[in-house]
This record gives C-alpha cells, sequence and structure tokens, in this order.
C-alpha cells in the first residue's frame, strides 16, 4: 500500500520548509516549485525534479496522468495528505502539486547570442515578484535570457518562481558578479547595451519610440527604487526612456520591462522581415 504522509514532522515536509531559505536553497541546490502550471512546465523542460509532492485528493486530471506517468518514468513521488499539503502549500485552495527541483543557472557564455537577440539585464533588482514577472515576460516576448547583474534576488525564491508561471525552467538566467563583468561580455560579444531610465536628462538620452535600436541588444534596467547609477547610465550605447503622461513618476520595473522587450521584439521581428510567434527560442 502507498504511504500518504500526514505528519507534519516527516524530514521531506521539513525539508520543503528549510528550502524557503535562500540560503539553505544555495546549499543544497535545489528549490521548491508549487502549482500544476510550474510543475507540468519542469517537467516539460526536463528539469533535474528530485520529488514530486502530491495529495491525491487534490490533484486533478491531466495532472493526475502526468504524474502517473513521471512515477513510472522512475521519479520519486511522495504522496501527502490534502490537509498537510494545504498547510504546506503558499495559497489557499491548493492544487495539490509541487516539487523539488534542482538548480540549474546559466553562465554569460552559455548564453546564445544571435543577429536579432535580445537580452534583459537586471541590476541590483530586489523583488522576487518582479524578477519573477519579467522572467514570463522574456520567455513570452522571446528573449534570448535574463541577466543578473550585481546583488540580485533569488531567481528560486518560492515568489518568483510562482510569478514566473515556470517560465524558469525554459529561459536562461545568468548571473554577472559585477557590472564590469557584464560590460565586458557585453563588448566581447558585439551585444549592444541599453540603458533605460526615467531622467530625460543625459547625453544619448530620447523617448524609447524613436530610438534606433542596434542588435543584439542588451537592455539593462536598474533596482526598483534607485534605478540606474551614474556609471551604467554612461556605460550604455544608448539611453532609453518610456514616455509617460499623467502624474505619475515611474513606471513598475516589471511593467517597464515588458514594454521595453515587446516594442524591441516588434521592432526586430519587423527589421528582419519575419512573421512567426518568435524570433529568439
Amino acid at each position: 500500500m502507498t504511504e500518504v504522509i500526514s505528519s507534519a514532522a516527516n524530514p521531506l515536509i521539513r525539508r520543503v520548509r528549510l528550502l524557503g531559505d535562500r540560503r539553505h536553497r544555495r546549499r543544497e541546490g535545489a528549490f521548491v516549485v508549487m502549482g500544476v502550471q510550474p510543475v507540468w512546465q519542469a517537467v516539460e523542460a526536463g528539469a533535474d525534479i528530485e520529488v514530486l509532492i502530491v495529495a491525491p485528493d487534490l490533484l486533478r486530471e491531466p495532472a493526475a496522468r502526468m504524474v502517473a506517468g513521471q512515477e513510472a518514468a522512475g521519479v520519486r513521488v511522495a504522496r501527502l495528505s490534502g490537509e498537510l499539503f494545504g498547510r504546506i502549500a503558499d495559497r489557499d485552495g491548493p492544487a495539490g502539486l509541487a516539487a523539488i527541483v534542482r538548480q540549474r543557472t546559466a553562465r554569460l557564455a552559455d548564453l546564445a547570442i544571435r543577429p536579432s537577440s535580445v537580452f534583459v539585464a537586471l541590476h541590483e533588482v530586489a523583488s522576487p515578484g518582479n524578477l519573477g514577472t519579467i522572467i514570463r515576460t522574456a520567455d513570452a516576448a522571446g528573449a534570448g535570457g535574463v541577466i543578473l547583474v550585481g546583488s540580485c534576488t533569488d531567481p528560486f525564491d518560492p515568489v518568483a518562481v510562482k510569478a514566473s508561471m515556470g517560465a524558469v525552467f525554459s529561459v536562461p538566467v545568468a548571473t554577472a558578479e559585477s557590472p564590469g563583468e557584464f560590460l565586458a561580455w557585453c563588448k566581447e560579444s558585439g551585444v549592444a547595451v541599453a540603458v533605460a531610465s526615467g531622467s530625460e536628462a543625459g547625453a544619448g538620452s530620447g523617448t524609447f519610440w524613436a530610438a534606433k535600436l542596434p542588435a543584439p541588444l542588451a537592455i539593462l534596467l536598474g533596482s526598483e527604487g534607485a534605478g540606474l547609477p551614474d556609471g551604467l547610465l554612461a556605460a550604455g550605447d544608448l539611453r532609453l526612456r518610456i514616455p509617460m503622461t499623467g502624474t505619475a513618476e515611474s513606471l513598475n520595473l516589471a511593467v517597464a520591462a515588458g514594454i521595453l522587450l515587446y516594442e524591441t521584439w516588434r521592432r526586430f521581428r519587423h527589421e528582419s522581415g519575419t512573421n512567426g510567434q518568435r524570433t529568439e527560442s
């Protein structure tokens, strides 16, 4: 008879809770994924899944068939009571599916660069929700990857993974320890750097709609509060400003990234004469 875990003292449950801490995720090289769509995307992307965590009385078809297929293929499946699953879930009305997945990060050198590639680079982004949303948008807009520059929030934070809706498994997320490392990679790889600024001041600044965008391109955005420091603004090949009306002084970081990514995608697709759904994988 298949064991159904019902005790919060079970080692697996303790591990799930410990993986909520960034230091523990780093030590283990693993993180927790909650929800049917993110877990399903992890499976389809070929992620290294340690264990699928299932509440049989909560999980519905077709996800239940997917779990059965994974178990038949040799993936470990742990079954929890619905009550216990609800205690570890990140929302009310949980769907009954989670997973522990091994972390997989990219190096800058791993990023594929094509003539029409666009990357979004984030300097010291602090909000995991914003980061996850940007990863999701980068996937939808066909970006070549997301680059985290300097001290950034963890892309494997539960909030970031949830906000990405599983896109963290399909979009390469690379890290640069410092702005210097990022800028050196761009120069060596022939990738132009567009710095996003809310300010109209500065040489080369202009509205995004009027700017000529070189390709391949990395769009560099700053942290939610401080934006980009002057040194990085000066290091860009061009400076972009999203025009705004009304009383708002700035846009949410994820919203700004979405506007910049989609307009760049539209431009590059138009200039290359393609009419498919994507120009990047």
